[in-house]
This record gives C-alpha cells, structure tokens and sequence, in this order.
C-alpha cells in the first residue's frame, strides 16, 4: 500500500527525543510520506534530527489537542483528492515503538477487508466516566489509525472534520473526537478493525489496563503514560506494568534507554519508581552467569569519616567492591586523618588513598562532599562512587540509630555477590544515574512526611540550580541517611554550583530546613534534571523484614476503614479538608454505598442513580 502519515507531536520543552526519531524512521519504512505536525515551538537542534526522517515539518499553535493537527494534515494533503495514497495514518506522539515490528501489524491489517483500523481500542464504559452519565462507545484508541482511500476521500470523511469542535482540555478532546470518530463512521456503514481485539483481555482500555498481555501478544506500541499515571489507577485495576518490561526485555529488541531518556523528563520520581518498580532485591551471590568483573570503570568510595572508631566497620563493607577503587576520606582534624591513613594503608582493593581534613564542621557529611571535594568529582575521573559515612545517630538513642545505619549499610554494600549485583545493575542500565536504599520507615515516621519543613528551602535551591523537574508532593524520592551510589555526571549541578560554608547552619542549628537536610532531598531530582532515573536497592533479609513490617502497619491503619479498596480508602480520608459535617455526611454516603453494594446488590442496583449524584461533584 501507498500510505501517508500525520504524525502529531507535543513537547512542552520542544525536545524531540530519539524515541520519537527512531519511531518515524521504522514507520517511514511503509509510509512514503510523513508531515510532522509540532503543537507548539521546537527545540534548536530538533528539526535537523527530523529532517532526515520526515518529508514536512510544520509548526502549528497548541490549540485543539491532536485532533486538529490531525485536521491540519488532512488539510495539508487536500483529503488525498489527487488519488496518491491507498492509506492515511493518523499517529501521535504518546507511545514507544515499535516495540515488535511494524511489518507484523502492517502485514496483517493488508490482509483484513475494512475501511479504517487501528492498534487498539477502548470497550464501551456505562456510565461514561467523562460525563457521569451515558454510554462511552467501543472506540479505537486515537494514538494510531489508519483510513483507506474509499473512506479518505468521502465526502462524509471531510464533513466530520469540518464540523469538528476545537477542544480546550483533554476531557473535550477525547469526547469531541476520540470516542466519537469510530462510532460516526460505523454508524455510517464504513467498516472497522483492530489488531489488538479489546474483548481478549477482560480489561476496558487493554493498552493501559493489560499492558502485560497485551505486550505477550506483540504490540508495537508501548504507551507513555504507563510510567506516569496515577499508581492508585494501576493499583486498583492491576495493571502490571514491572511484568510487560520483563516481556520486553526477554523477547523484544526494542532498546530501553529510548524510554528513560525521554520518560524521566516527564515524571513525577514516586509515580515512576512505583508504577515501574523501580527497586531491586539483591541476593548475596552475583545473578550474572559469568564469574568475571565487567568494565565498572574507574569506582571510588568517598566516606566522611567523622567518627574514627567506626572506619573498621566501614571499610568491611567496601572490602566487598570486586575490583581496585579508590578510597575518599574527610575528616575533622589531623589527627584523625592521620589515624585514617594508618588504618587504610595496604587495604586490599584499594589504588588510591584520599584524605582531607574539612575546614569547618557546617553541613557535616553534606559540606565535606560538596566543598571540600568538589574538585574530585568535577573533573570526569570517576565512573562510578558510593557514598558513606559514619553514622552514629546518638540523637535517636543506640538501638534505633543502630537501624538506620544498618539501613543504610547493608543495602549499599553487604557482601561480595550483592554489591557485585548493584555495579552489574550500573552496566546494565546506564540510565540510572543514583542507587538508593528504600526510605527508612521502621522506627521513624517518614512515610508520607518525609519532606518535613525542607520543602520550601529545596523548592529556593530548585530555582537557583535551574532544575526542571516536578517534585512530588509529600515524600520525595532521597538517599534518607545520606548514603547512595552515584555516577557524578548525574549530580554534576550539585558539584558545580559553588556552595559556601555560610551556606550551612551553625552546628548548633544543624536540622530540617537546613541546606544540609534539603540537599538530602534534591539528590535524586538533581540526577532526574541531568536525565538518570533513581533505583531502590535491597539485600534480601532487609528485604523481608521490611516487607512484613510494613504489610503490618498498612493492614492496622487498613482495619481502621469500612470494606473498600485504596481508592475508596483515600476517599474518605480526603474528606477530612472538607468541614467537619460535610465530611462526616460524605464518609457516611461511602459507607453505606459500599454495605449496599457488598451486601445487598438489588437494592444497590435501585440506589446506585442517588449515590452518583451526591458523589459525583466531590469525585470531580
């Protein structure tokens, strides 16, 4: 087939990543002619990547979503009146592919008799859950479908566009266009086809909500928002995005550094690190089958050595690291320095010994990596770095201070086997950019309130580092205890902005909202900025501990709810910004909704137009 191509495009920055090129270049494999339509302007050196795969650019306003590029493109081709193209795709930018081939999906739409096709479709909803009411219509998915010529070139086909609504948000775009596109044509006689049949999956929206069976199954398409939707979405319907990557990975070549560099611009670090589990569980003996180290690269470990008595414990750990690195010491006076150098000359493993003596005690840990030794970290001589420190924690007493540094420890560095696993995990994935251990969250309240009073300070440090990064709301992705993995070219803003000593509090003051406490926090949003995601990584026993810990505390505050899922759980404590009658009257609905469905559902059934009405504004 001859075929044409309106590929629509959005970026708020304007940046084409590679993922949108390497995807035009595979579809212009079968489409002679592809316009690329920007909503909006483009970056300076995104239209010399495009050249080369696109016969025609054109930048338009971002007004009217997809739809009316689409429009704009159909325009630019006169409706194919000319009889050039036995097809015209209509594709936008949100989905990575192919991930199979396109010659699959190709060769199998060519053999089907229709008149218009698409990827995917969505099943039909009741009640439409754009409206509260109504039907939303079985429809294809709009990311990507084609028309064929008897139905391009109907006057029918250029009436439905010329009447078209220009929608101002995305809920008019999808009922202005999206599902309304395949019932008008279907109601009209033109027949329609998907190559991923909707009924197959037991799931309304199977790109979304079935992304694993649907990626067994061979889609080329992988859609973006799989990594930044709400989790509660993915939560409540199953949604196993971790497993369709485990498909990939084993049976698609499709390179998955495409995705991270583009999906870690456009995410919220809780939302992705959840929906694409972004977390480890090492074992203690090394996964690859091979025995010999890979090319780590140049690995050093930078400690902040505050406390001399505990460098014996400290370097048990790094004695762990399977090739030579170099060991990076600071510390408060000669004497301790002196007592260090005596302590780790003739170690093994270790080329190269680094000790320097901080000028002041101001920022602790924090000051000592990023003053005095900025220099080391600036100049590109390190591949690779973990962080340490001597952590005593005397102001949460011996035995829970004894768990936060053990956290930290035995998730970092534990045995030879697991920390070769984590410098593995480095090769593996060069998008990651700082490895962490969870967020400690037995024996301390972080959960949920992790920010504390530092927000307002890190939002002052996001402007003056210029990070365009979305920040989550109540718990941000961090290295809690100050110790991580990190490639230094991820952190480099932290590196190259030239902190002072004043910067710090007194020792006195030394606390949350404090640059110290602060540059905690931003570590991972500053790796994010310079395009590296984050990865959580666990030892086993750490692993099982605080799993069953925190299947405990979640199940005690869960009890404390009638019957009803998370979403139905965040509901009701949202309530609680409501005043007091509102909200009680609101949990009240709730509940008694929730005892009708489960226990009488006749009766529900009769009730269910009520409930919808007092609920929907506040489900709004």
């Amino acid at each position: 087939m001859r075929r044409a191509t309106i590929f629509s495009f959005y970026d708020p920055q304007g940046i084409v990543d590679d993922y949108v090129i390497y995807f035009l270049k595979k579809l212009s494999v079968f489409s002679e002619y592809i316009v690329f339509f920007s909503n909006g302007p483009l970056a300076r050196d995104a239209e010399d990547k495009l050249q080369s795969v696109v016969q025609k650019i054109i930048i338009r306003p971002n007004v009217g979503y997809d739809s009316m590029a689409y429009k704009a493109g159909l325009d630019h081709i006169n409706f194919d009146h000319n009889n050039q193209y036995d097809e015209v795709l209509m594709v936008n930018h949100t989905c990575y592919g192919p991930i199979f081939p396109f010659s699959e999906l190709f060769t199998e739409m060519e053999s089907r008799e229709c008149d218009f096709w698409g990827v995917s479709a969505h099943d039909e909803v009741v009640p439409n859950p754009f409206t509260g009411k109504g039907v939303l219509p079985w429809h294809l998915n709009s990311n990507f479908i084609a028309v064929r010529a008897h139905m391009l070139r109907s006057k029918y086909f250029s009436h439905y566009w010329a009447e078209l609504k220009v929608a101002s948000n995305y809920s008019e775009a999808v009922l202005f266009h999206e599902v309304r596109f395949t019932k008008y044509f279907t109601d009209l006689g033109y027949r329609c086809s998907v190559y991923l049949n909707t009924r197959d999956y037991g799931a309304a929206y199977p790109l979304m909500m079935a992304v694993d069976e649907v990626c067994k199954d061979r889609s080329p398409l992988l859609k973006r928002r799989l990594f930044f939707h709400t989790p509660e979405y993915f939560e409540e319907h199953g949604t196993d995005l971790p497993r369709a990557l485990r498909i990939l990975s084993q049976s698609s070549d499709y390179d998955p550094a495409l995705i991270w560099k583009n999906i870690v611009r456009h995410s919220r670090l809780r939302d992705l690190n959840t929906n694409a589990a972004l977390t480890s569980i090492f074992p203690d003996v090394r996964l690859k089958e091979d025995t010999a180290p890979r090319n780590y690269g140049n690995v050093a470990v930078c400690a902040h050595v505050y406390y001399v008595d505990m460098l014996e414990e400290l370097l048990s750990l790094t004695d762990t690291i399977p090739v030579p690195y170099d060991f990076i010491a600071t510390t408060g006076t000669e004497e301790k320095k002196k007592n260090i150098l005596e302590v780790v000359q003739g170690r093994k493993n270790i080329k190269n010994i680094i000790v320097r003596v901080v000028e002041q005690n101001r920022g602790r840990d924090m000051s000592a990596l990023f003053i005095t030794c900025r220099d080391l970290f600036l100049d590109d001589r390190y591949d690779l770095v973990c962080r340490l420190h001597t952590k005593k924690s005397p102001q949460d007493g011996k035995i829970r201070g004894g768990v936060f540094k053990r956290h930290m420890f035995e998730n970092l560095l534990y045995s030879v086997g697991y920390t070769t696993n984590v410098l593995d995990m480095f090769c593996d994935k060069p998008w990651i950019g700082v490895a962490i251990p969870p967020s400690i969250q037995i024996s301390y309240s972080t959960m949920g309130h992790a920010w504390y009073n530092n927000k307002e300070k890190a939002l002052e440090i996001k402007d003056i580092l210029k990070l365009n990064v979305f920040f989550d709301d109540t718990m941000p992705i961090a290295p809690y205890g100050s110790m991580y993995w990190f490639r230094p070219q991820a952190i480099r803003k932290l590196f190259s902005h030239e902190w002072k000593w004043t910067d710090y509090g007194e020792e006195a003051d030394y606390g949350d909202g404090g640059l110290a406490h602060v540059q905690e926090r931003l570590i991972c949003y500053v790796a994010q900025d310079a395009g590296y995601a984050t990865e959580q990584i666990i030892s086993l026993h750490m692993a099982s501990w605080n799993y069953v810990v925190m299947e405990y505390k979640l199940q005690k505050i869960g009890a404390m709810f009638p019957v009803g899922g998370f979403q139905e759980q965040l509901k009701i404590l949202s309530v609680m910004n409501y005043s007091s009658v509102k909200g009680a009257f609101y949990q009240f609905i709730l509940a008694s909704k929730r005892s009708f469905k489960h226990r009488c559902p006749f009766l529900f059934k009769i009730l269910r137009p009520i409930y919808r009405i007092l609920t929907f504004r506040r489900n709004r």
